[in-house]
C-alpha cells in the first residue's frame, strides 16, 4: 500500500516538473533573459513602490513661517552646499522631534533656538531630537548646515556637459517633491511661508530669485558675489527659485510691475520676439480676472535643455530655451501659449495653490483656460475655441476614452501621475463648461471673489465649487459629481428627421458611454442651431436621460442643423448628416470648430462633392485655423481627387497654413512629382516648412533626393533644424546609404546638434547600420556618447546600442541597468538589452525544433495524467477495501 502512494507521489512530482518545463521552454521562445521581467517591474511601480493611494495632505504639526536659504553652488563640481535656517511654530500640541524631507543630504552641523539632543538622517529625510519640547505658538528656528551633489531639484549647464562656457548656469526645480534634493525642508504643498535667498557665486554672474533683490555685494577673500532676495508674501516650498550664471537681460514693465527677460547669451539676440506679448498679457489677466498681479516684479528665464515647457515659480518662471526662435519661421513658432499659461500660475497655482496633487487641476486647469482667453483676446473668438478644440480631439477624448480616473483623483502611486490631460485641458474644459453656462461676467466675479478669499492660502475643489454657487445662487452638485469627482465625458449619437408636413425636426440624442461606477450618465443642456430660409433658429434642451427624443418647430425646412453651435460642451459626438447639411456647415457656422467638424465629417465621405467644399474653405475660410484643417483633411484622404485639389490650391501667405499644406503635399507617394516635390523644397526659405519638405522626402530614392538630404545635413539653420529633419528622414528612409554620412555627423559635428537632436542623430546611425562590420564601427562611435553629462543623449545613446542589435554591447548596457542612480537610464538600458535578446532569438528552424519538444513533452504529460488518473482510481478501491475490512 506505501508503495502505491510513494508511486502516485513521484509521478504527481514528475509531471510538475515536466509542466514547469513546458512553460519555461515557452517563456525561452521569447527571451532568454532576465531584463525584461526587471523593467517591466520598475515601470508597473514607479519611484514610490508599493504606495498606490489614496494620497492625502499631511497633517502638519508645526507652522512653517520663514525659510531662509544661503547657499553656493560649485559650478566645477556640480555640487551645492550652505545653511537652511527654518522659523516656525508649534501648533497643536508640544513637539520634541522636528522630521524634515531631506533625500541624500549630508548634514554638518545643526543649530536651534531649543538644544538639539541629536538628530538622524536617512537616505529620505532628516530628525532633529530637542533636548526639551517646544510648547505651542513659541516661535522657534532651527539652521541646518548642508551638502550635496543632487540628483534632481538643483541642476547645472557647464561646459564639462557639452554646453558653450559664456552659457554657464544653474537652476532649481520644485515640483513637484524635488526641493527636498537640495535642502531639507516641509516639501509639500499644504504649507506655505515667506522665503528669503542668498546665494554667492563668482562676481560677474547674475542671480535670480523670488521676490525682491534687496542688494549685493563682494567678498574681497573669495570674489564671490551674494546676491540676497527676499519673497515677503508666502507661497508653497515647490515654488522656491534660484537661477544663476550668465545672461543677457531685457526689461519691460506692465503698468507698475516691472519685467525682466533673462536669457543665455548665445540665443539672447533672439529673445526679444518670445516676450513680446508678456506686458499685454499682465494687463489682459489684472483685466479679467480683477485681482491686480499679487507680487513685486515678474521675470522670466531661459534654461538650457529644461526638462518641461516652463515653471511658474513665484516671480520667476523657469522656461526651455526652445521657446526662442527666429523670424525666419514668421508665425509658425511662437511663445505666446507658454508664456500666458505661465504667467496665469502667479494668481492660480501661486497665489491660490492646491492644497494637495489630487486638486491639481485648480493650478493648471486654470492656466490653461487663461491662455484661451488670452487668444481669444488677441484675434478674436474663434482663435479661443480652435485652442479648446484641439484641446478635446487630440488630448481629452481619445486620453479619457477608456480612463476611468477622474480629474480629482487620490489613487496616484507618484504626484507625477496628476500631470496629465485630466489637470490640463480637461480641467480647462470644465472651467470652459461653467463659463458659457454662468456667463462671461457672473464667471468673472466667481473668479475674483475666490482669489479675494483665499488668496495666500491652499485650497481644494469644494472652495471653487462653493464660489460659484455664492455667486450664482444655484447649486454646482451635479455638475462637479459628473465632470470632475467621476471619470470621461459623454459619447452622443445624434440623429435628425425633419418632418415636411408639420414642418417639424426630430431629434434623437442618445448617450451611448457605459454607465458604472466611475462614469456617470451625464445631465447637460444641448443646443441645436437650424439655418431656416437664412434665419437662424436656436433650440437647447436639457439632456437628462440616456436617450431623449424632442421636436423643434420650425418655420421651413432647415439647410443647416447644427449641434453645439457655439461649441460649449466636451463630448465625442456621432452625428449623423447628409452631406449637404455638412457642406452648409462648413459655409454657414459662425465659429471655427463647427466649421472643422463639418471638414472632418466630409473628409470621410471621401466625394468629389466633398473633397470641393473641403478646398473651397482651404481657400476662402476667414480663420486660419479652418484652412489649416482642411489642409490636413485633404492630406489624409489619399485620393486622386484630393491630391488634385491640393495641387491646384495657391500656397498660402500666411506660414502656418502652408506648412500644413506642404504636408498635405508630401504625405502621399508621388514617383512622377518627385522633381516637382524637389524643387519646391529647395526655394523653400522658411526653415520649419523646408524640414517638412524634407521629411516628407523621405520616400524617395532617387539619386537627387538622396544628394539633397545629405547637402542638408551641412546646411546652417537656427538650432540645426534643417540637419536634424535631415536625420529623421534619412532615419524612415531606412536606408543603409546614409551610414557614412551620419557616421561624419557624429564623429565631426556633434557639436552643432541640440540634446535631443544628437539623441536622434545617434539612434538614427544604429537603427540603419547594416551588416555586423558596420554595426561595430558605429558601436565605436556612439559607445563614447554614453559619457556625456547630458542625460537625453546619455540615454540615446543606449537606446542606440540596443538598436545595433550587437551581442558586444550587452556589458556596457548591462552595467546601465544595473545603476541604481539614475532609474530612467536602467530603465533604457532594460530596454535595450531585450531589443538585443529579441534579435538574437532562435532562427526558424531551431524554433521549429523547439516546438516539436514541446509538443512531445506535451504528449508524455498527457501519458503520464492518464497512468496517474488510474494509480489514483486504484488507490480509492484498496482503500475501500480496507475499509470494508
Amino acid at each position: 500500500m506505501n508503495s502505491l502512494r510513494t508511486l502516485l507521489v513521484a509521478a504527481a512530482t514528475f509531471l510538475a516538473v515536466a509542466a514547469h518545463q513546458s512553460i519555461v521552454l515557452a517563456e525561452e521562445a521569447q527571451c532568454t533573459c532576465r531584463y525584461c521581467e526587471s523593467g517591466a517591474a520598475r515601470a508597473a511601480f514607479g519611484v514610490d513602490l508599493g504606495n498606490d493611494g489614496p494620497h492625502y495632505a499631511p497633517v502638519r504639526k508645526v507652522d512653517v513661517q520663514h525659510i531662509k536659504l544661503d547657499i553656493t553652488p560649485n559650478f566645477k563640481e556640480r555640487t551645492v552646499g550652505g545653511k537652511t535656517t527654518i522659523r516656525f511654530v508649534p501648533l497643536r500640541e508640544a513637539i520634541d522631534v522636528l522630521k524634515l524631507d531631506a533625500v541624500d543630504l549630508s548634514i554638518t552641523s545643526i543649530e536651534a533656538s531649543t538644544p538639539v539632543s541629536e538628530f538622524d538622517t536617512t537616505s529620505k529625510d532628516l530628525t532633529i531630537a530637542f533636548a526639551e519640547p517646544i510648547p505651542v505658538g513659541q516661535e522657534s528656528w532651527v539652521t541646518i548646515e548642508h551638502h550635496c551633489q543632487p540628483q534632481g531639484g538643483f541642476y547645472f549647464r557647464t561646459p564639462e556637459m557639452g554646453y558653450p562656457k559664456e552659457d554657464t548656469h544653474c537652476w532649481t526645480q520644485g515640483e513637484s517633491h524635488y526641493a527636498r534634493q537640495w535642502f531639507p525642508c516641509f516639501d509639500y504643498p499644504n504649507e506655505k511661508s515667506t522665503t528669503e535667498v542668498i546665494c554667492h557665486v563668482p562676481s560677474d554672474m547674475t542671480v535670480i530669485s523670488n521676490g525682491r533683490n534687496l542688494g549685493e555685494s563682494i567678498d574681497p577673500a573669495t570674489n564671490l558675489k551674494s546676491v540676497h532676495w527676499l519673497q515677503d508674501k508666502p507661497h508653497v516650498n515647490y515654488l522656491i527659485c534660484v537661477v544663476a550664471g550668465y545672461f543677457d537681460k531685457l526689461e519691460d514693465a506692465a503698468g507698475n510691475i516691472p519685467l525682466g527677460y533673462y536669457s543665455q547669451p548665445t540665443l539672447s539676440k533672439h529673445a526679444a520676439a518670445s516676450f513680446q506679448d508678456t506686458a499685454s498679457i499682465m494687463d489682459f489677466y489684472q483685466k479679467e480676472i480683477g485681482v491686480a498681479y499679487p507680487w513685486h516684479k515678474y521675470d522670466q528665464v531661459t534654461i538650457r535643455d529644461f526638462m518641461a515647457g516652463g515653471m511658474e515659480n513665484t516671480t520667476i518662471t523657469t522656461l526651455t530655451h526652445n521657446t526662442i526662435f527666429t523670424p525666419a519661421t514668421e508665425n509658425i513658432r511662437s511663445s505666446r501659449g507658454l508664456d500666458a499659461h505661465e504667467l496665469a500660475h502667479q494668481w492660480f497655482g501661486d497665489y491660490v495653490t492646491c492644497e494637495d496633487w489630487s486638486h491639481l487641476w485648480l493650478n493648471e486647469g486654470f492656466a490653461t483656460y487663461y491662455t484661451h482667453l488670452y487668444e481669444g483676446e488677441k484675434f478674436g473668438r474663434d482663435a479661443m475655441l480652435y485652442g479648446l478644440y484641439r484641446d478635446a480631439t487630440n488630448r481629452v477624448l481619445p486620453g479619457g476614452a477608456n480612463d476611468k480616473r477622474p480629474i480629482v483623483w487620490k489613487k496616484y502611486r507618484n504626484a507625477g501621475e496628476q500631470f496629465d490631460y485630466r489637470a490640463y485641458p480637461k480641467g480647462s474644459w470644465v472651467l470652459h463648461m461653467l463659463r458659457s453656462q454662468l456667463g462671461e461676467e457672473m464667471f468673472r466675479e466667481t473668479i475674483q471673489s475666490y482669489l479675494k478669499e483665499h488668496g495666500l492660502t491652499t485650497v481644494t475643489t469644494p472652495e471653487l465649487q462653493a464660489a460659484f454657487e455664492e455667486t450664482s445662487g444655484r447649486t454646482f452638485d451635479r455638475f462637479f459629481d459628473q465632470w470632475v469627482y467621476h471619470a470621461r465625458h459623454p459619447d452622443l449619437k445624434i440623429r435628425y428627421r425633419f418632418d415636411p408636413k408639420l414642418s417639424l425636426a426630430q431629434i434623437t440624442l442618445e448617450q451611448t458611454q457605459k454607465v458604472d461606477d466611475d462614469v456617470m450618465l451625464f445631465h447637460f443642456p444641448a443646443t441645436f442651431a437650424f439655418l431656416c430660409d437664412g434665419e437662424m433658429v436656436l433650440h437647447t434642451e436639457e439632456i437628462t436621460d440616456a436617450k431623449h427624443d424632442f421636436y423643434v418647430a420650425l418655420p421651413s425646412k432647415p439647410e443647416m442643423v447644427q449641434f453645439d453651435p457655439e461649441y460649449t460642451l466636451l463630448t465625442k459626438v456621432d452625428f449623423d448628416k447628409p452631406e449637404d447639411l455638412w457642406i452648409s456647415e462648413l459655409e454657414n457656422a459662425e465659429r471655427a470648430p463647427g466649421r472643422i467638424l463639418a471638414i472632418s465629417a466630409l473628409a470621410k465621405k471621401k466625394s468629389n462633392k466633398a473633397i470641393d467644399a473641403i478646398q473651397k474653405a482651404l481657400e476662402t475660410d476667414p480663420f486660419f485655423g479652418v484652412r489649416v484643417e482642411a489642409a490636413e483633411a485633404l492630406g489624409k484622404i489619399h485620393s486622386d481627387e484630393s491630391r488634385a485639389a491640393i495641387r491646384k490650391t495657391a500656397m498660402p501667405s500666411d506660414a502656418r497654413v502652408r506648412l500644413a499644406l506642404v504636408k498635405a503635399t508630401v504625405g502621399d507617394y508621388q514617383p512622377e512629382k518627385v522633381a516637382e516635390l524637389l524643387e519646391a523644397a529647395q526655394a523653400e526659405k522658411n526653415p520649419a516648412i523646408a524640414a517638412a519638405w524634407i521629411e516628407g522626402l523621405a520616400k524617395y530614392s532617387d539619386a537627387p533626393v538622396t544628394q539633397y538630404l545629405i547637402a542638408s545635413l551641412d546646411k546652417q539653420s537656427f538650432r540645426n533644424e534643417i540637419a536634424e529633419a535631415a536625420v529623421e528622414a534619412m532615419r524612415k528612409s531606412g536606408s543603409s546609404q546614409y551610414v557614412p554620412d551620419l557616421t561624419e555627423q557624429v564623429a565631426l559635428h556633434a557639436d552643432s546638434y541640440t540634446t535631443r537632436g544628437l539623441a536622434s542623430l545617434l539612434r538614427t546611425l544604429a537603427s540603419l547600420s547594416d551588416e555586423k562590420p558596420e554595426k561595430l564601427q558605429s558601436l565605436e562611435h556612439i559607445a563614447p556618447h554614453l559619457n556625456d553629462a547630458r542625460n537625453d543623449v546619455q540615454k540615446g545613446a543606449i537606446e542606440a546600442l540596443g538598436k545595433l542589435g550587437l551581442e558586444d554591447a550587452r556589458p556596457i548596457l548591462q552595467a546601465y541597468a544595473d545603476a541604481s542612480h539614475n532609474e530612467e537610464l536602467s530603465k533604457a538600458a532594460e530596454g535595450a538589452l531585450a531589443a538585443i535578446t529579441k534579435q538574437s532569438t532562435p532562427q526558424p528552424t531551431e524554433l521549429i525544433e523547439l516546438r516539436k519538444q514541446m509538443q512531445d513533452l506535451e504528449k508524455s504529460n498527457d501519458s503520464l495524467q492518464k497512468k496517474l488518473d488510474e494509480l489514483e482510481k486504484k488507490l480509492e478501491a484498496s482503500e475501500d477495501v480496507e475499509k470494508k475490512d
